[in-house]
């Protein structure tokens, strides 16, 4: 069997995969900073038929750790005179506007950071680290007590010679303290991103060391014999390469429900997608284009910058819990804070008292009382009419308008996550399908495209647990980079060669049996950002430098030279094959109904909007104007008339 198990702000999702292809499907309450004794509960039933399991694992440790500040204290180790790097970042300001605005502190407090008399340069050493120098700044480190201490230097990722030493000079001296080195983490060029990252995998790691030690004992007892987690790129690693990838996991359960999206489409031949995950806490928006989720080569998670591959996902403050309030001015506004699981929608009859997201759709009727959640949690009705009635008194509305503003302001905040990742990137939503999808995108599926002028959207099977689902069949994956910097004109196929094949010699001891993609992050002399590319001959790549370049800016200098920044191999071994179960096909068109369960709908049959189809794990709304044909696979393909 392979279990996926994703742990949402709101629920835990598990999902297990047999090996007959029977899919398994549990929703439980998520308990703060671990998996539930009750998800375990439900593993273990499910594992009293198989013989063993691999554990897939989406987890938002890092990802809360950057959130809300809650890693380890951090020693900086950097080249004298470049203390202050990580403040002064890019001298770029976080908004263009709003000058009283400021970038996010550093991971590092200024007073933990250590210069070292020592300097590389382009060509090799400038001035030499002696070992008085290292026994100086292994004595000051000591002093400040670290939990975890990083290692940047200048030049470092051509020349680490000066990183390893003082790295096993700190190892040595300080037992039990993680020390990392940033050519390790990230072997490329630009200092700031490469100390913002290695600083933030120093903030992380002890913090993940110690949650997968935590889960291990729970896994091995219900009989999992591989443990793996889920990565920002998309990939899964093994346990012991995610204990030092901390900062690889920032993206972590994101991920699993883009690589979901991905299984689904596949199975039904759609390989253009637009991603939207409605959870309880947060809206995650993604692409997919041939069949494969779009990747970037860095970003931003809490206002910290990681220079580490990652599945291209915007996300926002609208999920089920986001909490509706009336800001100084009178207007409605929704999110980002939550009600979490406890004591979660005042709908959920579990002491909370503002009103959500989920209790504007229980008021217009969307949601029913009568449909159980997840663990038996049942819905009242009235505790949500009286939440908005105290929203809706504030914002001078009456109360059903007051529900309708509500999931207003929650679908345009998707809505721009979702131009985010498809316009602001060249890409016309209008060609892509919408696949809406976690316990509430269903319900805003119709919305969403109708905003967008989409005209097809797709709720998949098992909708609400899609990100486990995606864990489950989640490939192992691996990324190694080096800076090159030449021009592809100057390149020749041998030497093109020989910048890939020590990366390659790295993949294929770290990941046997992997099939290996090259890649090469490229740009016109003189910018200063890159697109990453398919590498084969230096002129193949400059071509699909320039057709990519065209996509994303509108034009392309194909008379001018391109430079190859960086090159990348990518490792993948694919992961479980997925099985949808298939449905009887009956009546292709049933009578109209303002609700449906879903269990009970044939194959082929066709819904007019409005109406809403009941499932064990999220409802879908067929708006005025749209139909919904059920797929055999149980997938419903939404359609404006």
């Amino acid at each position: 069997m392979r279990l996926g198990i994703d742990i949402g702000g709101t629920f835990t999702d598990l999902v297990g995969l047999t090996a007959s292809g029977e899919v398994r499907v549990g929703k439980v309450p998520s308990v703060p900073h671990a998996l539930s004794r009750e998800a375990w509960d439900r593993v273990g039933q499910w594992m009293i038929d198989a013989p063993r399991a691999a554990l897939v694992h989406g987890t938002t440790i890092a990802t809360n750790a950057l959130l809300e500040r809650r890693g380890v204290r951090v020693a900086f180790v950097t080249t004298r005179g470049f203390e202050d790097l990580l403040w002064l970042r890019r001298q770029d300001r976080p908004s263009l506007y709003r000058l009283e605005e400021d970038h996010a502190p550093p991971l590092v407090k200024r007073e933990d950071v250590v210069g070292v008399h020592e300097r590389v340069g382009v060509e090799g050493e400038v001035v030499a680290l002696a070992d008085a120098e290292i026994a100086r700044v292994v004595q000051r480190v000591r002093a400040l007590a670290p939990d975890a201490v990083a290692v940047g230097l200048l030049f470092a990722f051509l020349h680490a010679d000066h990183e390893s030493r003082l790295q096993r000079a700190l190892r040595a001296a300080l037992p039990g303290v993680p020390v990392v080195a940033s050519h390790e983490v990230l072997p490329v060029f630009r200092e700031y991103e490469r100390f913002s990252t290695v600083s933030a995998e120093a903030y992380l790691r002890p913090l993940v060391q110690g949650y997968l030690r935590a889960m291990e004992p729970d896994a091995t007892a219900v009989g999992v014999t591989d443990f793996r987690v889920m990565a920002s790129s998309g990939g899964t690693l093994s346990v012991e390469q995610a204990r030092v990838r901390a900062a690889s996991l920032a993206l972590s359960g994101p991920a699993g429900g883009v690589e979901g999206a991905r299984l689904i489409g596949a199975q039904l031949g759609l390989r253009d997608l637009l991603t939207l995950d409605m959870g309880g806490t947060s809206a995650d928006a993604s692409v997919i284009l041939g069949g494969e989720p779009l990747l970037q080569a860095s970003g931003v998670v809490g206002g910290v910058p990681l220079s580490l591959p990652h599945v291209l996902i915007e996300t926002v403050g609208a999920g089920g819990g986001s909490i509706a309030w009336v800001d100084g001015g009178g207007a409605l506004r929704v999110g980002p804070q939550s009600a979490g699981a406890m004591p979660g929608p005042a709908c959920y009859d579990r002491g909370g008292e503002d009103a959500t997201v989920t209790d504007a759709a229980v008021v217009l009727d969307w949601l029913s009382a009568a449909q159980p959640l997840a663990s038996g949690l049942t819905l009242r009705a009235d505790r949500a009419h009286n939440a908005v009635t105290r929203v809706a008194d504030r914002a001078g509305l009456d109360v059903r308008r007051c529900a309708e503003g509500i999931v207003e302001v929650a679908t345009a905040s998707m809505v721009r996550a979702l131009r985010r990742v498809s316009v602001e990137r060249g890409i016309d939503p209008r060609s892509l399908v919408l696949v809406a999808f976690g316990g509430a995108g269903p319900l805003f599926a119709c919305r969403m495209a109708d905003a967008l002028g989409v005209a097809r959207a797709l709720v998949p099977p098992h909708a609400g647990v899609l990100s486990a689902l995606g864990l489950a069949a989640a490939p192992a994956k691996l990324e190694a980079a080096a800076s090159l910097h030449r021009l592809a004109r100057a390149l020749e196929s041998g030497s093109l060669e020989a910048a890939f094949a020590p990366l390659e010699r790295q993949l294929r001891t770290e990941l046997p049996d992997a099939v290996l993609t090259r890649h090469a992050d490229c740009r016109y002399p003189g910018q200063g950002y890159e697109l990453a590319v398919e590498a084969s001959s230096p002129a193949a790549t400059a071509s699909a430098f320039h057709d990519a370049h065209e996509q994303r800016y509108g034009y392309a200098d194909r008379g001018r030279d391109v430079e190859v920044v960086n090159v990348r191999v990518t490792g993948l071994v694919r992961g479980a094959a997925l099985r949808l179960a298939q449905r009887p096909t009956g009546a292709r068109r049933v009578a109209g109904a303002p609700r449906y369960a879903e269990a009970e709908l044939p194959a082929g049959a066709v819904l007019r909007g409005p109406c809403a189809v009941d499932a064990v794990d999220c409802t879908t709304r067929v708006e005025p104007g749209w139909t919904a044909e059920v797929h055999p696979s149980g997938a419903l393909l939404l359609e404006r008339t």
